[in-house]
């Protein structure tokens, strides 16, 4: 690859993050995490952009100091555009603006979601990573995303199958609300899981058509599951906590893993990779590995730094752009929905 040295920059939700990329060699990846959203049991976004006016500047500084470079060694400043929640994405892309014009640096725009197929062909340095062939599927679990997208090259890509309402990772997060479980409840339900029984309790699995995703049904029938069951034993939650988190976690990775097989077979595309917060899920990492195996699949999981927002994987993103020649003027503007981004 060419050493371009490119600057991301991420702020589409509660993380503020800046990394540094020459080529596709990792030199920094700084994140400033926001723990006050905890306590009101999800992200408040007037709260998180206020929080990345405060953290920008110093992760910036920081991610380039650990890199070893200076503005001026900097090519290109690559932005998250969008999808994310509007207050927060202005912060960066307004910030991105006034570096761009005070030290005459180019800037790319990138797609959040993009970024984090993308994350796969990061190279960390003294580590040999695997980078999927083209074209290859990502089942890309992220946020309020749920999506199968068939990537044909970096700049490439098309949604092959959507949740249709909630994503699995609201999915998790809302199951868990009801459990009691703490904020977020994706990690939580994880860890309980690994001490449960995913055979003890069945949940009811949408059918939608074609390779597409349904969870607000899975939502629903939990929460009347636990209403009839507490109505009977008011400690049923606490008494069975592993057992519902496991069987819950295991009857989203089926869901996700099911649409995931039908569009390998139908595309006869073997080379099968995951992205995305939900990635970092060790049950879903687990099952994915062995229906690889199973189906002579290549499977390819980001490691646990790049499933989480991150900027590296907006530079990789905006590395590849950049060499297409594909440059953001200053009459870009942040877009919290996915709409006409792939």
């Amino acid at each position: 690859m060419i050493e371009i040295t490119v600057l991301g920059i991420e702020s589409s939700c509660d993380d503020t993050s800046a990394a540094v990329l020459r080529g596709n060699l990792l030199l920094s990846n700084v994140i400033a995490s926001q723990s006050v959203h905890i306590k009101y049991g999800g992200v408040i976004p007037e709260l998180a952009s206020r929080a990345h006016q405060q953290n920008i500047i110093p992760v910036v500084d920081t991610a380039l100091k650990e890199a070893g470079v200076t503005i001026d060694d900097v090519d290109a400043i690559a932005l998250t555009r969008g999808p994310g929640l509007l207050g927060s994405l202005l912060v960066g892309v307004s910030f991105t603006k006034g570096l761009s014009i005070a030290k005459d640096i180019p800037m790319v725009e990138v797609n959040h979601l993009q970024g984090h197929i993308l994350s796969h062909f990061i190279d960390l340095p003294d580590t040999e990573m695997r980078h999927p062939k083209f074209p290859f599927l990502c089942l890309l679990v992220s946020g309020g995303h749920t999506q199968i997208v068939r990537v044909d090259s970096p700049t490439e890509m098309e949604i092959i199958g959507t949740t249709i309402d909630d994503a699995a990772g609201e999915a998790f997060d809302k199951c868990a609300k009801v459990m009691g479980l703490d904020y977020p409840g994706g990690p939580i339900i994880d860890r309980y899981a690994k001490e449960g029984d995913p055979k003890r309790f069945e949940f009811a699995k949408p059918s939608v058509a074609d390779f597409d995703y349904s969870f607000s049904g899975l939502k629903t029938s939990f929460l009347y599951f636990l209403r009839d069951r507490v109505q009977e034993n008011p400690e049923f939650i606490g008494e069975n906590t592993a057992d519902l988190c496991a069987s819950l976690q295991k009857t989203i990775i089926d869901i996700l893993l099911n649409k995931l097989v039908k569009a390998s077979k139908k595309t006869g595309i073997k080379e099968i990779a995951i992205a995305g917060g939900v990635s970092a899920n060790s049950g879903l990492r687990n099952a994915i590995e062995e229906e690889g195996r199973r189906r002579r699949w290549n499977t390819y999981l980001p490691p646990l730094k790049f499933t989480t927002d991150n900027a590296a994987m907006v530079a990789m993103a905006g590395y590849y752009h950049y060499m297409k020649g594909e440059m953001a003027d200053l009459s870009v503007t942040p877009t919290a929905r996915l709409e006409n981004m792939f």
